[in-house]
C-alpha cells in the first residue's frame, strides 16, 4: 500500500515535500519525492510516494492517494484566467478578470438587488477559504445566497447530531477506539472503496472478537468482511433501525440508567414502537425478519457497540430522520461518551467535517453558529468589524440555488472548489439554469463541466502548492503545507477572494496576507461556538500534528471521545425521535426499478481530479450500471452492452455490468461521471424537508438496452 524509495532512486532525489491527501475525509499524511528517471537518453521527473505516520492512517495510503500528485501535475491545469469573448474562453490577465467581475457583480446587484448573486462552494476547500467564502458572500457582496456541495453529503447526519446530541462531529469518538468495539453498524458506507485506509482498524475490531453488521443493497467489499449483511431495500433505512429498536427493547437489552440519566423521549419512541407488525415492517425492508433479530440482539447485547452511517442513509428525503432513528439504538443501549463506543458520519469530502463548520452554509456563520442568532450574528459581526443588520439572512440550499438560478432570481454566480453541472440532482434543469445567467465565474484548477459554462474561469493552485488546514472525519485539524510553488498564474483561492473583494470596494475586510492570517481571524470567530478552533494554532499544528475541536483554549488538548459526561445541548441531555419516516417506495409498472448511486475505490466526486490521473483513470475509464442477472434477463441486457436508464426526470447512457451481488429490484451507478455518463440525469430533486438534501439513493426507472437489432 506504501511504496519505499529504492537506493537507485534515492541517489537521484530532486525535490520531497511532505503533504496530506487531498481526496477523502481521511487525510492520509504522505510524503512526494521527486527523482530523476534516464528516459531514451533525456531525464524528466518522476515521483515516488510514500505514506507518512499519522493518527489517522497510520501511515496507510490508498491508490488515489498514491496518485494524487499525477492530477496536480497534469498538463491539464488551468495556468492563465480565461475570459469568453465571441463564445469562446480565451487567455487574459488578472487584473482585467478581476476588474471584469467586480464590474459584472455590481451592474448585477445595482439593477437586481443585492441576492442577485450567489456563492457555490465546496467541502474540499481548506477551512481558512471555506471561512472566506462565507465572509466574501456577506460582508463583499452582502448576499445571502451561499451554499455548497457538502449539503449533498453530510446535511443530514449533521442536522440530526445537532437535532439529537446538541452538536454535530463526523465521529463521536476516536478512529482508535473502533478495535474496542465489540459489535458495529456500517449502515449505508462502503468504507473499503471510499476510505479503505481505514479497514485496518474494522479488521482488528474482527480480530478481537467484534461482530461486524453491514447494512446495503449491494454485498460490496465492505460487506465482505461483515459477520451479517443486511441487503436492504433502497429507502428503507429509517423503519430498518425502528425494528432493530423494538426488538432490542423487547428482548430488555436497553440501558435504563443511562436513558434516565441522560435522555428524553424515550418513553414517547416505546409508545410509538409498541404496535408495530415486525413480520410486515421486515418484508417491507426486503430483509428476513430474523436475519434483522440477529442483528439487533448482537448490538443491543454487546458490551461496546458503535453505529456508523454514511451516503446510503442520508443521501435520502428522509434522510435525516433515518439517521436520527439510528441514533435511537445508540442512546437506548447507552453505547456513547466511552472507549469502544459511539456514533459515526463518516464524512465522504477531504474537508466535508471543518468546510460545514465555518460559514460556507446558507444558514451557518463560524463556529457552527446559527445565522438567524441574534447573539452569534452580532459575535461575528463584531469580529468582522461590521454592524449586524447588514449581515443578510439565511439563504438556500445548493439545489435550491440551483432552482433560483433556473427562475433566474440568482443572475450571478460564483463558484468555487465545486462542479454543479454534474453533481446536483435533476442535471437537465440545472443546465438550463446555467445557460440563463447573466454572469458565471468559476474558480479551479481544471476546466470542468461547469467551467467550460463560464464567463470567467480562473485558475487555482492544487493541493502541493496550498497551505491551509482540514478538519478530518473524527473532527482532529490538521496543517497541510505548502509544497511548491504555483503553477504558471495560478493563485490560492483565498487570494483570487480577497483581491475581488478589494476591487468591490471591501479592502478594509480582507487584508489577508496568507493563510495563517486567515485562520486567526477564524480562531476569534469560532471561538466559544460549537465548533471552537479558538486554541489551535499553525504552531501547535505544526508540533502537535493535528488538534481535535473543540479546543477552547491554548492549554486544552481537544476533546477526541465526545459527550463523555453530557451532550451539549442546554440541559445536557439528548433527545430521543419517535416520529416515524413513510420511507420511500415509488416505482411504478412503467418504472420498475430503484436507482441509487455511489462511490468507486478509484475516483473521487465529480471526477475533475481524479479523471486526470492516468493510473487511476486507467482503472475505470468509463461508467457503468450493476444489476442482477435476474433483472438483467427479464430487460433482454447483456453484460457489457450499453444501456439506457430513465426516469420521469431524464435519462443517460452507460455499460451494463451484471452482478449477483445487488439485489433484483435495484440499480447502482456510480456518480463521478458526466455528460450522457451522469446518474443525475435521472435522480429525483425532492429535498428533505429538515436538511434539503437531494434523495440521490432512491429514483424508480427502467432500463433497456442500445442496439440496432
Amino acid at each position: 500500500m506504501t511504496p519505499s524509495i529504492n537506493a537507485e532512486k534515492t541517489a537521484s532525489m530532486l525535490q520531497v515535500q511532505e503533504t496530506q491527501c487531498p481526496y477523502c475525509s481521511v487525510q492520509c499524511k504522505m510524503k512526494v519525492s521527486e527523482v530523476a528517471a534516464p528516459v531514451t537518453g533525456e531525464r524528466r521527473a518522476e515521483y515516488v510516494v510514500e505514506g507518512v505516520p499519522n493518527n489517522a492512517s497510520q501511515g496507510r495510503l490508498c491508490v488515489k492517494g498514491m496518485n494524487a500528485h499525477q492530477h496536480a501535475l497534469s498538463k491539464e491545469r488551468l495556468l492563465h484566467p480565461l475570459i469568453r469573448r465571441n463564445g469562446e474562453l480565451v487567455t487574459s490577465s488578472w487584473h482585467e478578470v478581476i476588474q471584469f467581475i467586480s464590474e459584472r457583480f455590481s451592474h448585477l446587484q445595482e439593477s437586481y438587488g443585492a441576492d442577485t448573486l450567489g456563492v457555490y462552494g465546496g467541502g474540499s476547500l481548506t477551512n481558512e477559504t471555506a471561512y472566506l467564502l462565507g465572509k466574501f458572500a456577506r460582508v463583499g457582496l452582502g448576499t445571502r445566497y451561499i451554499d455548497y456541495n457538502g449539503r449533498f453529503c453530510m446535511s443530514a447526519a449533521a442536522s440530526a447530531g445537532s437535532k439529537v446530541f446538541g452538536m454535530d462531529r463526523g465521529l463521536t469518538f476516536r478512529l482508535s477506539d473502533i478495535p474496542l468495539a465489540r459489535c458495529i453498524v456500517l449502515a449505508g458506507t462502503n468504507i473499503a472503496e471510499c476510505q479503505p485506509t481505514l479497514l485496518p482498524y474494522f479488521n482488528e475490531a474482527k480480530e478481537n472478537g467484534a461482530f461486524i453488521i453491514v447494512i446495503d443493497p449491494r454485498k460490496t467489499a465492505t460487506a465482505g468482511i461483515a459477520d451479517l449483511h443486511l441487503q436492504i431495500k433502497p429507502g428503507m433505512d429509517a423503519l430498518l433501525a425502528d425494528i432493530m429498536m423494538k426488538l432490542i427493547i423487547d428482548a430488555g437489552a436497553v440501558d435504563h440508567q443511562f436513558i434516565g440519566d441522560r435522555t428524553h423521549g424515550f418513553e414517547q419512541l416505546q409508545q410509538e414502537l409498541a404496535e408495530m407488525d415486525l413480520v410486515e415492517a421486515a418484508a417491507k425492508c426486503g430483509i428476513e425478519l430474523e436475519q434483522i433479530r440477529q442483528a439487533a440482539l448482537a448490538y443491543g447485547e454487546a458490551d461496546t457497540a458503535m453505529v456508523m452511517t454514511a451516503r446510503g442513509v442520508e443521501q435520502q428525503t428522509d434522510g435525516h430522520m433515518a439517521v436520527r432513528h439510528f441514533l435511537n439504538l445508540v442512546l437506548a443501549t447507552g453505547n456513547i461518551g466511552k472507549p469502544g463506543c459511539g456514533y459515526g458520519a463518516i464524512t465522504g469530502q477531504g474537508n466535508g467535517q471543518g468546510g460545514r463548520e465555518h460559514g460556507q452554509k446558507a444558514d451557518q456563520l463560524p463556529g457552527y453558529r446559527s445565522i438567524e442568532n441574534e447573539q452569534d450574528r452580532a459575535y461575528v459581526a463584531s469580529v468582522w468589524g461590521v454592524d449586524p443588520a447588514s449581515l443578510p439572512g439565511k439563504g438556500v440550499s445548493a439545489y435550491e440555488m440551483m432552482e433560483l438560478v433556473h427562475d433566474q432570481k440568482i443572475r450571478g454566480l460564483f463558484v468555487m472548489g465545486s462542479n454543479p453541472v454534474v453533481s446536483n440532482p435533476n442535471v437537465r434543469l440545472v443546465e438550463e439554469g446555467l445557460r440563463k445567467l447573466d454572469f458565471l465565474v468559476v474558480a479551479d484548477m481544471f476546466l470542468s463541466d461547469t467551467a467550460r459554462m463560464a464567463d470567467v474561469v480562473l485558475p487555482v493552485t492544487a493541493y502541493l502548492e496550498n497551505e491551509g488546514t482540514l478538519t478530518n472525519l473524527e473532527g482532529r485539524v490538521l496543517l497541510r503545507e505548502q509544497g511548491i510553488p504555483a503553477p504558471g498564474e495560478a493563485l490560492h483561492d483565498w487570494d483570487i477572494l480577497c483581491r475581488i473583494a478589494v476591487e468591490m470596494g471591501k479592502a478594509s475586510y480582507f487584508q489577508f496576507q496568507s493563510a495563517e492570517e486567515i485562520f486567526n481571524e477564524l480562531r476569534e470567530a469560532s471561538r466559544g461556538g460549537v465548533a471552537d478552533y479558538y486554541g489551535i494554532t499553525y504552531e501547535r499544528l505544526r508540533l502537535e500534528k493535528g488538534i481535535y475541536w473543540p479546543c477552547p483554549s491554548v492549554e486544552t488538548t481537544g476533546e477526541g471521545l465526545v459527550f463523555a459526561e453530557r451532550f451539549a445541548h442546554v440541559d445536557g441531555r439528548a433527545s430521543f425521535t419517535a416520529e416515524t419516516s413513510p420511507g420511500w417506495n415509488e416505482v411504478s409498472r412503467e418504472f420498475p426499478l430503484i436507482l441509487t448511486n455511489g462511490r468507486v475505490l478509484p475516483h473521487y466526486l465529480t471526477g475533475v481530479q481524479t479523471h486526470r490521473s492516468p493510473t487511476l483513470e486507467a482503472r475505470e475509464l468509463e461508467n457503468f450500471v450493476e444489476l442482477h442477472p435476474t433483472t438483467a434477463s427479464r430487460h433482454r441486457i447483456r453484460d457489457g452492452e450499453w444501456v439506457e436508464v430513465q426516469s420521469v426526470y431524464g435519462s443517460f447512457t452507460v455499460r451494463s455490468r451484471v452482478k449477483e451481488h445487488i439485489r433484483e429490484d435495484t440499480l447502482f451507478v456510480p456518480m463521478h461521471w458526466g455528460g450522457i455518463q451522469n446518474v443525475n440525469r435521472a435522480t429525483r430533486p425532492e429535498l428533505d424537508p429538515y436538511c434539503r438534501m437531494p434523495g440521490f439513493k432512491t429514483a424508480a426507472v427502467t432500463i433497456r438496452p442500445l442496439r440496432l437489432v
